[in-house]
Order: structure tokens, then C-alpha cells, then sequence
């Protein structure tokens, strides 16, 4: 399993790392929040380690775009801000668990296998559209009973639009859902991940409602 530490103190951050390969955890290690986002859009990972004061944009900030993205990955906020205000708020924005600095090592893996252990065991409907099955909690993709490999970029795509299965949703927020607000990226790649879940998934799967967005249809019962 893969975890992502972001953290900006580079001492702790590079201890909590080989503790982590000691533990048997592969890690990446970023230092600020535009790193953390880019990290979260390209890779998969079994939890992410946030710290909430970083420089520039916090690691709420970096919580709040993971969610508004679908992006369901356990987050367990490591921090040295340890009133329960501070914990409240960030238990809102979406994290799984709170641990305050300085905290023992045992404690902080055995939170990061509590939290993994929690993302498991939880209910996530399965989205059914003809023979296209979407298992959310495992991330895996099926047609016709094979899976489908996506890309992130392409699964996030789909997702976006199965959450409101019938309704427009509209070129800006998928590019929103898969970048992030503050991306400068072409909004044209958004066009090339639907023609890619076309070819994977069928040509009918996705309608292109022009000057509007797309529309994935209602799902079968």
C-alpha cells in the first residue's frame, strides 16, 4: 500500500518516512500543498498524511479539493494545533483522524491502519448502467464482467458524472473535479478522457450535450 506524507518540516518529514519503510509502508513525500494536489490528481493511495500548517495554501485546503473531487482517500491530519476547535474544523472538511504533534510512531501507524481498515468497511453503492459496473469502495470499473483499466484522470471523469446520473454536468466542473480549482490546465483534456472512457466503455455510455457539458444515463435498478 502506498501512503502520501505531506508535511513541511523536512526533518520530521524525512523521519516519519523511514519509519514508514521500516513499517513496511512505501511512502511519497511532498512538502507543500500545490505538490500535495498534483501527487493526489497523478497517483492512487491507501491514506494521506496531512499536515494542516503549511506554507502558502493549508492542508485543509488541500482536504476540501480532495473531497470536492470525489476523492474518498482516509486522511489523517498530523498537527501541532491540538484545540479541540482546530480539531472540529477539520474533522468537517472531510479527515478520517487527528493526531498531534509530537506523537510516538507506534500510535501514528496504527492509526493509519485504523483509518485504512475504516475506508474498507465502508457502504459505497455500486453504480450498474447495462453491463458497466462501478465499484467505488475498490475502485475497479467492469463491462460485461472484465475489468476496465482507467486512468485517474479518466476514473474521476466518470465518477463526476455518475453522481448525478440524468443531469448536465458541465465541462468547467469536470475539469474542476479532476485538476482542482486552481489548475491552468487546458479544459480541452476533458474531451479526450470522455472519447477515452467512450472507446473503453461504449460510444452510448456518454452524451454530449452541446455548449453544455455531458450526461451519463440513469441507472438500471
Amino acid at each position: 500500500m502506498n501512503l502520501l506524507l505531506v508535511e513541511d518540516d523536512q526533518m520530521l518529514g524525512e523521519s516519519i518516512c523511514d519509519g514508514a519503510r521500516q513499517s513496511g509502508w512505501n511512502i511519497d513525500y511532498v512538502g507543500d500543498a500545490n505538490a500535495a494536489r498534483s501527487a493526489l490528481v497523478d497517483h492512487a493511495y491507501a491514506a494521506v498524511l496531512l499536515d494542516i500548517g503549511l506554507p502558502g495554501d493549508s492542508g485543509l485546503s488541500v482536504l476540501r479539493s480532495m473531497r470536492g473531487r470525489y476523492d474518498a482517500t482516509p486522511v489523517l491530519i498530523l498537527t501541532a494545533r491540538g484545540q479541540l476547535s482546530e480539531r472540529i474544523v477539520g474533522l468537517d472538511a472531510g479527515a478520517d483522524d487527528y493526531l498531534v504533534k509530537p506523537f510516538q510512531f507506534d500510535e501514528l501507524w496504527a492509526r493509519v491502519r485504523s483509518v485504512i481498515r475504516r475506508s474498507q468497511g465502508r457502504v459505497v453503492p455500486v453504480f450498474t448502467y447495462g453491463d458497466i459496473r462501478i465499484d467505488r469502495s475498490k475502485r475497479v470499473v467492469t463491462k460485461a464482467g472484465a475489468e476496465v483499466v482507467l486512468s485517474a484522470h479518466e476514473y474521476r471523469t466518470l465518477l463526476a458524472l455518475v453522481e448525478r446520473p440524468g443531469h448536465v454536468v458541465t465541462r468547467d466542473h469536470l475539469h474542476d473535479v479532476v485538476y482542482g480549482t486552481s489548475s491552468n490546465v487546458e479544459s480541452n483534456t476533458i474531451a479526450v478522457f470522455i472519447h477515452q472512457l467512450r472507446r473503453k466503455l461504449g460510444d452510448d455510455l456518454i452524451r454530449t450535450v452541446h455548449g453544455l457539458g455531458y450526461v451519463i444515463g440513469q441507472p438500471t435498478a
